[in-house]
């Protein structure tokens, strides 16, 4: 298969990039910086300015697949105004001119995989939420609903579309699991506020292999939970980073203490609400997990980083 990718070189992207090419596909990956003259496989945008030439785009093609991963990161600053107006941008603005441009191809794609995000249900609490459920309240839950609904034009083509609601990858090399680590193996890791809040988690590899399922069968079609089938709540993630690394969790982070560091807004929406999702889709279809439980997926992947 031949893939056009947005965000391969982040933390999904750049394991994904690994896992096509490995089973004999191919990616085209778009970046913001120029490449150089006659460089293979990649292709110049910049949504910030609506850049992504036609073109270059059917040169490269025809496409498979396209899958768009590209977005500022959710938690690296705090939400000023400003940053939120970046967050929601980099991600609307560059998936409605990726499925424009995606839709004038003279040869369409057979699927489009636009990211999204669990942010898209709000705080569930104790509530279970599926891909059936409706979009919940706040920040995050606006940028998924305008995220997915700039891929319209893609989706109006007749193409399919699946929109990637993606959990909390752990992976110890980037994302949140890497910034707890270090704390962790010092004995200094423990809950964040109550820790009775759900965490939605889904390992690096089977948000990979999930990905590549959702590639490969046409009964995935819009919204799927990219999470594991065993959400726990933070304690209980807590308890097995903990058991895995052999090191003590008897601190805590205080709520206070979040919203004082990062922002009330940051720290509610993104450390401190409850979000326990089911990945329905996946389920239905009967995707196979590697790891079912947190504390498999833990274990593994730190034996495997220590290698």
């Amino acid at each position: 298969m031949r893939v056009l990718m947005s965000g391969a070189s982040g933390l999904i992207g750049t394991a994904l990039t690994k896992a096509l090419i490995d089973r004999g596909d191919e990616v085209v990956a778009l970046v913001r910086t120029s490449s150089p003259s006659g460089t293979a496989n990649q292709i110049h945008w910049d949504p910030s300015k609506q850049q992504l030439n036609g073109g270059d785009l059917e040169q490269h093609g025809p496409y498979d697949a396209v899958v768009h991963l590209a977005g500022a990161g959710i938690g690296d600053k705090r939400w000023t105004p400003a940053r939120k107006a970046e967050i929601l941008e980099s991600r609307v603005d560059g998936t409605a001119l990726l499925a424009t441009r995606c839709s004038e191809l003279s040869v369409l794609p057979s699927v489009f995989l636009s990211g999204s995000a669990i942010g898209f249900y709000g705080d569930t609490g104790n509530e279970v939420a599926t891909e059936a459920s409706p979009q919940g309240a706040g920040f995050l839950a606006d940028v998924c609903r305008q995220w997915e609904g700039a891929a319209s034009p893609i989706e109006q083509s007749g193409v399919r579309t699946v929109f990637l609601r993606t959990g909390i990858v752990l992976d110890p090399n980037g994302g949140a699991l890497a910034k707890q680590l270090p704390l962790f193996r010092f004995g200094l890791g423990g809950k964040l506020g109550s820790g009775k809040q759900w965490f939605s988690w889904i390992s690096i590899r089977d948000e990979v292999s999930a990905i590549l399922a959702v590639i490969d069968h046409d009964e995935f079609s819009g919204p799927v939970n990219l999470t594991a089938p065993n959400p726990v709540t933070n304690a209980e993630f807590t308890k097995a980073l903990g058991t895995v690394l052999r090191r003590p969790t008897v601190a805590a982070v205080p709520g206070f203490a979040l919203k004082i560091a990062l922002g009330s807004e940051l720290a509610d929406e993104a450390l401190l609400a409850s979000t326990r999702i089911l990945p329905e889709q996946l389920t239905r279809h009967n995707f196979s997990f590697a790891d079912e439980t947190v504390l498999e997926a833990l274990s593994d992947l730190l034996d495997t980083s220590r290698r």
